[in-house]
């Protein structure tokens, strides 16, 4: 029997993950550009603490919209025991299972430059080596991947503990936890240099790096590699206990609230800062990626209560398509050709609503690549 949009037979998949990753896509392509476009038109202050939920904290502290990234980079983690098992019990060679994971980080690595990166802008001095969500996932599944290929689950979760402290250590005794002095922000500067986002050539020849940015990336990769390899953990407890509803959300729970409970703890020594992805941030934000997976667990998978939900499939199952289009892509300009007119007669809002056919237009695009079964694999 059809489901609505002419969904796929799942084949085993988790249809939870499917979804929430879903609704991560939708609310990143979709929902946050809409309405902060429509809110700083009407600039009401009813909408202000909504409007704080979609927007990064500066610095210390976690907002809703923070939670976008790491739900991104946990759920690839999550899909990597289902995709990567065959690998590991001799149903295929793990030679075969390299050359993936090669290509896979490669891929990503070329979509973030793209992306963040600007790469399409061919000019060497513009060029951003490190910069994007999609290379954070590329480096923490790589790194997961080769722990779990040579070492097994077993070694991902010591991998994971002995990230985690390598991460800690420097971070906790070199410099501080300023915007200009905290020891990630020292490395990127001395290896990604003039190839670091926000770095600026002066006309003396120098280069100087941005007052304003300062998302770290090259020692934040022991981290991204933990979320990852959390999402891992997560993925492979799934699995193992498939078919067992309530001893899975059992674990997910208890497994949620310990890291949430853990980032909390660890909050009074090292903050939870996002933009260096420090460690109590990345606990916290890991339980709650745990914790939302558990109720969309218990929803779809479970309770098999998926009515309003199947949509979200759309942009759960093209993802990166949805990333790349919604960030590279202007569908602004078709908008405005043929609605142009209307300028007129909506004054300000005008930018809102081009705003909102830029994403509708690629939600329709989606829809079509869903409904003709054409899905991005990297």
């Amino acid at each position: 029997m059809k489901t609505p949009l002419n969904i796929p037979a799942s084949s085993g998949r988790l249809e939870s993950l499917d979804i929430l990753r879903g609704l991560d896509l939708f609310l990143l392509v979709f929902f946050q550009p809409v309405f902060m476009a429509l809110a700083s038109r009407l600039d009401l202050p009813l909408l202000a603490p909504v409007v704080e939920q979609f927007t990064h904290v500066h610095w210390e502290g976690f907002a809703m919209w923070d939670l976008v990234m790491p739900l991104f980079m946990f759920m690839a983690g999550v899909s990597m025991p289902f995709s990567l098992s065959k690998y590991m019990d001799g149903r295929a060679d793990k030679k075969v299972a390299l050359a993936r994971v090669a290509k896979r980080v490669v891929l990503l690595w070329l979509l973030g430059a793209v992306v963040q990166g600007n790469l399409l802008a061919l000019d060497a001095d513009r060029i951003y080596l490190y910069s994007n969500t999609l290379q954070a996932i590329a480096s923490g599944y790589l790194i997961t991947a080769l722990f779990y290929l040579f070492s097994g689950v077993r070694g991902v979760f010591l991998g994971m503990c002995l990230l985690f402290f390598i991460y800690w250590l420097p971070m906790t005794l070199v410099g501080d936890f300023s915007p200009e002095g905290n020891f990630a922000e020292t490395v990127d500067r001395l290896l990604l240099g003039r190839f670091r986002d926000g770095a600026r050539l002066g006309e003396d020849g120098v280069w100087s790096f941005a007052a304003h940015y300062h998302y770290t990336w090259i020692w934040s990769s022991l981290n991204f590699a933990v979320t990852v390899m959390l999402g891992f953990l997560t993925g492979y407890t799934m699995r193992r206990f498939a078919g067992d509803h309530k001893a899975i959300l059992k674990r997910l729970l208890l497994f949620g609230i310990a890291l949430f409970g853990g980032g909390l703890l660890l909050s009074f020594q090292m903050p939870i800062i996002k933009t260096i992805w420090s460690s109590s941030m990345t606990l916290f934000s890991g339980g709650l990626c745990v914790l939302l997976l558990a109720v969309f667990y218990y929803f779809v998978d479970y309770k098999c209560w998926k009515s309003g939900l199947l949509w979200l499939k759309i942009y759960g199952m093209n993802s990166i398509a949805a990333y790349v289009l919604g960030e590279v892509v202007n569908f602004r300009c078709v908008a405005h050709s043929l609605t142009h007119g209307l300028q007129q007669f909506m004054g300000d809002y005008y930018g809102a609503w081009l705003t909102f056919a830029n994403f509708l237009i690629l939600f329709f695009i989606l829809r079509l690549m869903y409904k003709s079964n054409l899905f991005l694999k990297v």
